[in-house]
């Protein structure tokens, strides 16, 4: 394929992907802005302890969708269409198993899932009505995912992209309607978050329901192996929205030992700041999948290792502009989030987007990776990745960085998990060169 070409689908593909991925994040981002707004401080903080059930939410989603349309991709490109339609119809029946468990936690265990993620007598009924009303629109967010990565990986980038930009605007507008005229508090926020994947599926019709689209439900058994291969291609997704959770627990304990509620809330902006930048590289990530499975499909190692190096050069100048750009506004950034005037959460908040982001291109190189091994079915060196800067290096790292340099420890925990993870990423990415990708 010639090089001109292969730039304008990776342009495509990417921008596209970059959009999307921005707009999903900014469902929460929306939400933080006018929770700090009309809640203030509390109402940051109750925000921040109950988002870790969202990571776990698009996660599961992003899992079934990744998974099940990297196996589809390939499946088309050999020309196995009952192949490709037996995967669809699996992520489909696995995404309404998962979303009932969701919509079942939220129905049953709500409260003690609160007070079990730290909320004190303050704002623990702000919490728990944000949480509850998450997980019973599980159901949207879960199928949102998965429809945006069939309809992507089935050639129309454009209307996945339109999908979410829609759905996000349509979350910052009833964000804004349902707590400021309505008055509706954090419930009115967690609405309008639940409403936003609703639209975006909606949006997508137009593909999903035509006869002529290239993925179809079919009657089938639900057969171990392609649930093994969906889970498994899809699982460095859910690890790296998984893990994001984790972290958001894990960094919320430690904080309001060393802080309070008012360092939690300084950690709220910055961890939702954190899901825009994140999702910037995600968005490139997602954008090379369904081009570099291609490539797989059909045996042609070295297109698919020239999409990989079109990725790195574009995350690596992204990279360079927003950690620019959070380094010279850290302190406008944190004043949008801080209605309150709260000097404290300020200064904690300044100091963090400083030290926190020196991360911003080891995480880019870790994400784009980790979807490249998964999309030439490298399924172990891709779950060793994402577990070593999810769980296994972080939780430890921080609990050891933070009682060593209380809060100064908490912001470098992660610029130094990603940094030894991209070490040991590329390690494994020269180890397998050479091989089929």
């Amino acid at each position: 394929m010639k090089t001109g070409k292969m730039m304008g689908e990776f342009a495509k593909y990417t921008s596209m992907s970059v959009l999307g991925m921005v707009a999903i994040s900014c469902y929460i981002l929306a939400d933080t802005f006018f929770v700090s707004k009309s809640l203030g401080t509390n109402g940051l903080a109750a925000l921040n302890l109950a988002i870790p059930i969202y990571n776990f939410i698009h996660g599961t989603g992003l899992m079934l969708g990744m998974g099940g349309a990297t196996r589809f991709t390939i499946s088309k490109s050999c020309g196995d269409r009952k192949g490709a339609d037996e995967m669809f119809t699996h992520t489909v029946w696995m995404g309404v198993l998962f979303s009932l468990l969701f919509a079942a936690v939220g129905i049953f265990a709500s409260e003690p899932i609160t007070a079990l993620l730290g909320a004190d007598r303050d704002i623990f009924e702000m919490s728990n009505i944000y949480l509850k009303v998450l997980l019973l629109f599980a159901p949207a967010f879960v199928f949102n995912d998965i429809l945006l990565c069939f309809v992507r990986n089935d050639g129309n980038p454009q209307l996945a992209m339109a999908a979410t930009v829609c759905g996000s605007f349509s979350n910052i507008v009833l964000d804004y309607v349902f707590m400021f005229p309505l008055g509706m508090g954090i419930f009115g926020a967690v609405l309008a978050t639940g409403m936003a994947p609703a639209i975006g599926i909606a949006v997508m019709a137009p593909h999903w329901l035509r006869k002529e689209k290239g993925f179809h439900a079919v009657r089938t058994s639900l057969q171990g192996e392609l649930v093994k291969v969906n889970l498994s291609l899809g699982f460095p997704s859910l690890l790296a929205q998984l893990s994001s959770g984790v972290v958001m627990i894990v960094f919320n304990a430690i904080i309001l030992r060393i802080a309070g509620n008012t360092g939690v809330a300084a950690y709220g902006v910055i961890a939702n700041i954190a899901l825009v930048v994140v999702s910037i590289h995600t968005g490139i990530a997602q954008g090379i999948q369904p081009l570099v499975s291609r490539e797989y499909g059909k045996n042609d190692g070295q297109a698919a290792r020239r999409f990989l190096r079109y990725a790195m050069v574009s995350m690596l100048a992204l990279s360079a502009a927003i950690y620019l750009g959070i380094f010279c506004f850290a302190d406008p950034i944190a004043r949008i989030f801080n209605s309150e005037g709260n000097e404290e959460l300020q200064r904690i908040a300044v100091t963090g987007l400083k030290l926190y982001f020196t991360s911003v291109a080891f995480v880019g190189y870790n994400l784009i990776l980790s979807t490249y091994f998964t999309s030439v079915e490298r399924a172990l060196p891709a779950h060793l990745t994402s577990l070593l800067r999810g769980l296994l290096l972080i939780v430890p790292l921080a609990f050891l960085m933070s009682a060593a340099w209380g809060m100064m420890g908490v912001w470098l925990t992660f610029p130094v998990t990603e940094l030894l993870t991209a070490v040991l990423g590329a390690w494994l990415d020269r180890k397998g060169e050479g091989k089929r990708p």
